[in-house]
């Protein structure tokens, strides 16, 4: 398990308020979004990556569709390496919402379409990040998210 306090970054968030509802901004998809628990995971993760990791706003795709086996599904987010390739994809759950087998299943199965080097999960409490071995066909745990490349 990673040690990750995504709350450091609250301060980084741009929240307004409308009409007894709060939304949330994301520089990415660069519009308001409602602010569910969900999604306030996934916004401190990105001011994370940006800050900490310095990770390219331009080489992160978020809440993009992909097929697996004619199922439309959606990652939660995908971070790009320096040639444009699939490095490190996420899966972000609610706070509540506690990282369980079913959530490393969702997690692999979207990589069956895109074979990234990493894959993190994460509640925003609980934050697990593995490289992938495709070629000896295991994984190992790290203790620290990958540098950008």
């Amino acid at each position: 398990m990673i040690s990750l306090d995504l709350l450091t970054y609250q301060p980084f968030l741009k929240i307004k308020k409308e009409e007894k509802k709060q939304f949330l901004f994301c520089p990415i998809r660069k519009k308001y979004l409602v602010l569910q628990p969900e999604e306030l995971v996934r916004q401190l993760l990105l001011i994370y990556f940006v800050k900490e990791k310095e990770y390219s706003l331009a080489r992160i795709a978020v809440e993009k569709a992909l097929t697996i086996n004619e199922l439309h599904r959606r990652f939660d987010v995908l971070i790009y390496d320096k040639n444009a390739q699939p490095y490190l994809l996420v899966e972000c759950k609610a706070p509540k919402v506690k990282i369980s087998q079913t959530t490393f299943e969702q997690i692999a199965q979207y990589n069956l379409e895109l074979k990234v080097p990493f894959l993190l999960v994460t509640n925003g409490i609980t934050t697990y990040c593995c490289k992938m071995d495709y070629e000896n066909q295991s994984y190992e745990f790290l203790e620290k998210i990958p540098d950008k490349v």
